[in-house]
């Protein structure tokens, strides 16, 4: 009895050890490691959160009763869109090698998944994971451009603006920075979106909504958001999301994550503080819709940068966030007179900015920061920085015009007067959001 009790206890921890050579992510025969797996498993769920439902409430609510089922259902639908397109070409376009155009744009071999299979590794993940971890940014990119054109825009533009969008802008910027291009090889650092992302979106939603044109009775007959609670329910599960989004750029369950996670937390808080102490002093009552809206420029302005710096850098950026990005809301509704309506610019697209700029001075380990790339100085990654922020710029900017353009020709852009004045869920949808009667 003695000799078979040894025989099943060395049985099973044989079994145990095998069990942790075989999960190990630095066993010699395959490089899947489950950790980072299980982790962007995660994260690819909780960005996907961001979109449906968080950002679709956050700009449900801002909008007036009679459109907020249009501004949920062009969330909705963007989803839905973004992600067939992104299986059809773009994934192929912004992550394949190009051959000699690899520099500006990718190939077309991982068109609907070509050549992907269960065993296909994208680093220490399966490649169909890290497929579906970059199809939640290409979802919710172009969704945020939904905050410039909400209770005036055709439905059938929403859907041919933003496939378009996803191919002649969202892909080229992703592959200049992400997949191997030329913005890439020049040492930009953006760790998790604040260009790809933020940058291309701000700057597209400023453009398409001076195309656009602005709503009825802006700037003085513009209506308070009809459901706060509505778009703080949204900002929570943003900033829950988020951490999604930046620390599971890291593409690994590591230290790296980690702080990720950490300095996004700081950086949302110091800029939702900010922003609230402002709108206090500016007129004697702090909003609620504003301590949320600083919630998302902060986590905006820490996205680029989430990687590469540590707690000092959070505080300055969420900071700076809060006090930027108010500032450039105002001054674009009231000096500019653009109606962004739900300020995707001057939150995002400033947002980004900010931390994509920031990041050179705080990610040198001087401020705390992971370190500058070798030979790199702060002088020299600024001038980096601002390359890439000044080349997808022009690239969004110029690309939406003249999608809006076409977008304009074949469907046309803006509901008509008597449609604006019904309400988008009625006139577009034909359903209520509320029914009062």
């Amino acid at each position: 009895m003695k000799i078979k009790s040894r025989s099943i206890w060395s049985w099973g921890l044989t079994s145990f050890l095998l069990f942790l050579i075989a999960i190990n992510p630095a066993h010699a025969d395959s490089k899947l490691s489950a950790g980072d797996t299980a982790w962007i498993l995660t994260s690819t769920a909780l960005v996907l959160f961001m979109t449906l439902p968080g950002l679709a409430l956050f700009y449900g609510g801002l909008v007036r009763s009679r459109n907020v089922l249009s501004v949920l259902m062009h969330c909705f639908a963007i989803a839905c869109l973004a992600s067939v397109a992104w299986l059809v070409v773009v994934y192929s376009l912004a992550f394949s090698d190009g051959g000699g155009l690899n520099s500006y744009i990718g190939g077309l071999s991982k068109v609907l998944l070509t050549g992907v299979t269960t065993e296909s590794l994208s680093g220490s993940i399966p490649e169909t994971v890290f497929f579906m971890f970059q199809m939640t940014f290409a979802i919710i990119t172009p969704a945020l451009i939904v905050g410039a054109f909400p209770e005036r825009i055709k439905f059938s533009a929403v859907l041919l603006f933003s496939m378009l969008w996803l191919v002649v802008v969202y892909a080229p910027a992703c592959h200049w920075i992400w997949g191997g291009g030329w913005l890439s090889d020049l040492g930009v650092m953006d760790f998790a979106g604040g260009i790809v992302v933020h940058v291309t979106a701000g700057v597209s939603a400023l453009v398409l909504a001076v195309v656009l044109g602005r709503r009825r009775g802006f700037p003085s007959d513009i209506r308070p958001p009809h459901n706060p609670g509505m778009t703080v329910a949204g900002a929570c599960m943003l900033w829950v999301g988020w951490f999604g989004f930046n620390a599971g750029s890291a593409l690994a369950a590591d230290g790296n994550a980690g702080m990720a996670m950490v300095v996004t937390h700081i950086s949302a808080a110091v800029a939702s503080l900010t922003w609230a102490f402002i709108e206090w002093i500016k007129f004697g009552k702090p909003s609620v819709v504003g301590i949320v809206t600083g919630t998302i420029a902060g986590l905006a302005s820490i996205t680029p940068a989430s990687g590469f710096v540590g707690p000092i850098g959070a505080v300055v950026i969420g900071l700076v966030a809060g006090f930027v990005c108010q500032w450039f809301a105002t001054w674009i509704r009231t000096t500019c007179k653009i109606d962004d309506s739900l300020d995707v610019f001057a939150v995002h697209g400033v947002g980004g900015i900010i931390g994509t700029l920031l990041v050179a001075v705080f990610a040198s380990e001087s401020f705390g920061g992971l370190g500058l790339a070798e030979g790199a100085t702060i002088g020299s990654q600024m001038l980096v920085q601002i390359t890439g922020i000044v080349t997808v710029a022009i690239l969004s900017g110029i690309a939406t015009w003249v999608i809006a353009k076409i977008v304009l020709g074949l469907t046309g852009l803006r509901v008509s007067e008597e449609e604006e004045i019904d309400g988008l869920d009625i006139s577009a949808h034909g359903e209520r959001g509320y029914d009062l009667s």
